[in-house]
C-alpha cells in the first residue's frame, strides 16, 4: 500500500518515459543505501516511512512526493539534487549551469518538476526553479527540518502552508522561513506555476530519527 502523498503503480501499467523516470530514481534511492550501509529497516527508522513504502520506491512501483524525497535525502546525508537526472559531466562547467543543461527531477504523481540552478556537487544552499502544475504539491503531510527556505513567485500562484496557515502567493511575492516551521505547498489554481526556490542544506544534521 502507497504512504501518504506517494501514487501505486499498478502491476501491469506499461512501461513509459514517466515510468523509466521512476526506475531510475528508485534505482538511485537503493544505490545510496546500499552505499551507506544502511537496510530499508534503517531508512524506515529515519525517515518514519515504512518499509514497504521504501522498498516500492526502489523498485519503482510507486512514486515520491517532494516531501517524501527530502526526508530520503537527509536519512541518506546527501543533497535532494542527488535525484535529479544526470548530466553529461564533460560538458559541465565546475560552476556553472546552463539553462538547456540543467537537471530535471519529474515527480508526474505530485504534479511536479524541479530544474536544478545549481551545479553538481555539494555546497552550502541549492536552488530550483520549480514548475507546478494545477493541483500539484509537495506531498500530503507537513515536513520540518533545520536550515532556511526562500523563494520569488515567477508566474502563476503558489500556496504556502506555514505552521497550519496558508499564504496565497502571486506572480512577483517572495518568501523566506526558517525549516524547521512546519511547511507544505500546493498550486490550488487552474494555471501552472513556476517559483525559484532556494534551500540552504543541513551537511551538519544528524540523519532523521
Amino acid at each position: 500500500m502507497a504512504g501518504r502523498g506517494e501514487t501505486s503503480i499498478p502491476n501491469n501499467a506499461p512501461i513509459d518515459s514517466d515510468e523509466a523516470v521512476d526506475q531510475r530514481l528508485g534505482e538511485t534511492v537503493r544505490l545510496l543505501r546500499q552505499r551507506a550501509g544502511l537496510s530499508i529497516q534503517d531508512v524506515a527508522n529515519r525517515t518514519g516511512l515504512s518499509t514497504g513504502m521504501i522498498s516500492q520506491l526502489e523498485r519503482a512501483r510507486a512514486m515520491p512526493s517532494v516531501r517524501t524525497l527530502r526526508l530520503l535525502s537527509i536519512a541518506l546525508d546527501v543533497p535532494i539534487s542527488y535525484f535529479f537526472e544526470t548530466s553529461d559531466p564533460s560538458e559541465a562547467p565546475r560552476y556553472i549551469v546552463r539553462k538547456n543543461s540543467r537537471r530535471l527531477l519529474r515527480l508526474t504523481a505530485s504534479g511536479v518538476v524541479k530544474e536544478a540552478l545549481t551545479p553538481e556537487g555539494k555546497g552550502q544552499l541549492e536552488l530550483y526553479e520549480l514548475t507546478l502544475n494545477p493541483g500539484g504539491s509537495s506531498g500530503t503531510d507537513f515536513f520540518q527540518h533545520t536550515g532556511e527556505k526562500a523563494g520569488y513567485i515567477l508566474s502563476g500562484s503558489l500556496r504556502l502552508w506555514l505552521d497550519n496557515q496558508a499564504h496565497l502567493l502571486e506572480a512577483g511575492d517572495s518568501f523566506r522561513f526558517p525549516s524547521i516551521v512546519p511547511h507544505m505547498f500546493d498550486n490550488p489554481t487552474q494555471q501552472v506555476a513556476r517559483v525559484i526556490w532556494v534551500t540552504t542544506l543541513r551537511q551538519t544534521d544528524p540523519p532523521a530519527g
